[in-house]
This record gives C-alpha cells, structure tokens and sequence, in this order.
C-alpha cells in the first residue's frame, strides 16, 4: 500500500471515529436538552411574583407560592452543608494523609457502602436517630439525612484532591519543625481548596433535589417556618405534593418547583466548575 493510500485510510478512520463520538454525544445531549427545555417551558407558566412572595393556598383554592418551601429548602441544605463538609473533609484528610492508620481500611469501606446506599434507606436511618428521640419531625432531621447523604461525596472529593498536592510541599513543612497535622491545616488544605470547594459544591448539588429522605424526616409545612427544631417544607417536598394531586393548578405550581430545583442545581453546578 502506497503512502498516499495509508493516509487516506487514516484519514476516513478518523473521520468514521469522529462520527461515532459525534453520536454518542447527541445521544446523550438531546434528551438532556429535551428534558431542560420541557421543565423550562412548563415551569415559566408558574413562575411569577405571588409564587415567590406567597404562601401555599388553600386546597381547591387557586394561585398561592412556595415561599415556605424555598426558605426550608435553604435552611436544610444549609445545615446539611455544615455537617456534611465537616465530616467529609476530615473523613478525607483522614484517609489521605494518614493512610497507614489501622483504621484506614475500614473507614474508605464505610464510605464506599455509604455512597452506595439508596437516598430513601439514609432517611429511615434519619428517622430513626433524629425522629424518634426527638418525638416529631423537624428541618433538623432532614438536614442530618441529606448531610449523610453528602459525606461520602465529600470524603472522595477531599481524599482524591488531596492526594494531588505535591508531596514536596508536606515534606517541606515537616522540615520546618511543624507538627503533621499544622502541616495538613496550613500547607496541604490551602493548597487543594479549590478542589475541595468543588466537591463540596457538586455534594450540595446532588442533596438538593432529594425528596425520599424529607419525607421521613423533614414531612413539610405549609406555614413559613424557620426553626430547624419543627417540621419544615422544602421545594422538592413540594414538588411532590403538588405533583401527586389532583388539582390542575397544582401541577402547574409542581413545574414551577422544578424549574427552580433544576435552576439552583445548575447554579450551583456552575460555581464548583467555577471555582475550579
């Protein structure tokens, strides 16, 4: 085979490569597109002042908002987020920079089946710790629940970053005279705290739109409240409510919640890109 016909052939086996990836994105591009544009179309329809301003109406009543369920949404996930980051830094920490600690191995084995356990599972364990001693629901419940829920996120976000720092840098520190943990807090973490506010960020994402665990945790009010100690709404709690009934306005409300869902998620998607 001549020069010229090993480049043509090169040349349509990288074109026919080409395609192929070309295809693989738009399978997975479109129906992403179809789904945003589908939520974005319905939920415009409900998006107004009274629905950010407002309680929820009566049932069978028509307009009223969701203010209740946006503030408990940021009240959860707020203090999911503290307990969370918390937890799944250190966890991290742990794990990368005290690997040969005896209890090492057990606790990336904890993380790993905590990452694999199904949203609704983490809140019975919710309800069972928070609930039953507390004798009722409450947001605080439900932050625990989601705070479980970003642990694990986090502690591979933190350990995988983490791991990235050069080993010069700890070493220089150690050299100094500094105790191994100034060095984790004043050398190693300021140096991957972009990575580690990206995973943090991306954990946060994913708690955000959970309904299973608010269900046996959180239950929902539909009078503003912001004490964490008392049952508390969130939009995806919301969402499910009003998607579930029978009333046309409500499913019009339902796809006003998630448009605001999807909108916070993105938002928040694109300040850990940001951030990176």
């Amino acid at each position: 085979m001549t020069a010229a016909r090993r480049w043509n052939a090169r040349r349509w086996k990288d074109r026919a490569a080409a395609a192929v990836i070309g295809l693989g994105a738009a399978a997975t591009l479109v129906p992403v597109l179809l789904v945003l544009g589908y939520v974005v179309r319905e939920g415009l329809q409900a998006l107004d002042v009274a629905f950010f301003t407002r309680l929820p109406a009566p049932v069978g009543e028509p307009g009223g908002g969701v203010l209740n369920a946006i503030v408990g949404t940021l009240l959860i996930d707020l203090a999911a987020a503290l307990m969370g980051v918390v937890v799944g830094v250190g966890a991290g920490v742990f794990l990368s920079e005290f690997r040969e600690h005896p209890a090492s191995g057990l606790v990336r084995l904890v993380n790993d089946v905590m990452a694999g356990v199904p949203a609704i599972i983490v809140g019975l364990v919710a309800y069972e710790l928070v609930v039953r001693p507390m004798g009722h629901f409450s947001g605080l419940a439900g932050s625990v629940a989601l705070g479980l829920i970003m642990v694990p996120i986090v502690t591979r976000a933190t350990e995988s970053v983490l791991r990235l720092v050069p080993r010069e840098l700890r070493e220089a520190g150690l050299a100094l005279g500094l105790p191994r943990w100034r060095v984790v807090v004043s050398v190693v973490l300021p140096t991957a705290r972009y990575g580690v506010t990206t995973g943090v960020l991306l954990a946060l994402a994913r708690v955000s739109g959970e309904a299973a665990p608010l269900l046996f945790t959180a239950f929902g009010n539909p009078f503003l409240n912001v004490n964490l100690l008392q049952p508390m709404d969130s939009l995806p709690l919301r969402l499910f409510t009003y998607a579930i009934s029978p009333y046309p306005e409500w499913h019009r409300l339902a796809w006003g919640c998630a448009l605001v869902l999807v909108a916070l998620i993105l938002v928040t998607t694109a300040a850990a890109r940001r951030a990176t």
